[in-house]
């Protein structure tokens, strides 16, 4: 079984067992993630349950690498085309600022260090980028959290129903400083 169908499986199951309500409907066979005219649907569905997944992980994703991983991930997904314009940087901030893992830490932190990632990207696109993975990186020492990163990142990339290539292709690499394999998220 593919490990996104495991994801939705894993996020339904959890989702039943406390009385919530399953992530967006159908959870059929032929939604499996992988390109194709349907899999804008099962992009999004996956990106809900990515996010309940982390909601299940707020309590271990206090740590401030995962902080600070988590911002230059989302630096790096917002600049993924190799550009941020401010219309774009406001919508990424908006959804960090509400995405209830990362509401463990104060608004104006998450605020600081994305902002300091994206001014990086837009000045000197290579070197923002290789800092930024370094930030990544620190993220390694604890799977979970290594993992919860890529999770994040999806999650911002993925918030308008579509993985981009560019998006896709930074994920990856993320997935390479964190020593996560991108199989694991069918990258």
């Amino acid at each position: 079984m593919p490990l996104w169908d495991k994801l939705k499986d894993q996020a339904k199951t959890l989702q039943q067992s406390q009385g919530g309500r399953g992530p967006t409907g159908g959870h059929g066979g032929a939604t499996g993630g992988r390109g194709g005219a349907g899999s804008g649907g099962s992009r999004a569905q996956l990106v809900g349950v990515l996010k309940s997944q982390l909601g299940t992980l707020k309590t271990e994703l206090k740590s401030g690498a995962y902080r600070d991983a988590s911002m230059a991930m989302c630096a790096l997904v917002a600049a993924a085309d190799g550009h941020v314009d401010a219309t774009e940087q406001q919508q990424v901030e908006s959804l960090i600022l509400s995405n209830e893992v990362l509401q463990n830490f104060p608004p104006e932190q998450l605020r600081q260090r994305f902002h300091k990632h994206v001014s990086q990207l837009t000045r000197d696109f290579q070197q923002g980028r290789a800092e930024a993975m370094q930030e990544i990186a620190k993220a390694a020492k604890k799977p979970t959290e290594a993992r919860a990163v890529i999770q994040t990142g999806i999650v911002i990339a993925g918030a308008d129903g579509h993985l981009s290539q560019a998006e896709q292709t930074v994920l990856r690499e993320a997935c390479a400083a964190l020593g996560v394999s991108p199989a694991e998220f069918q990258l």
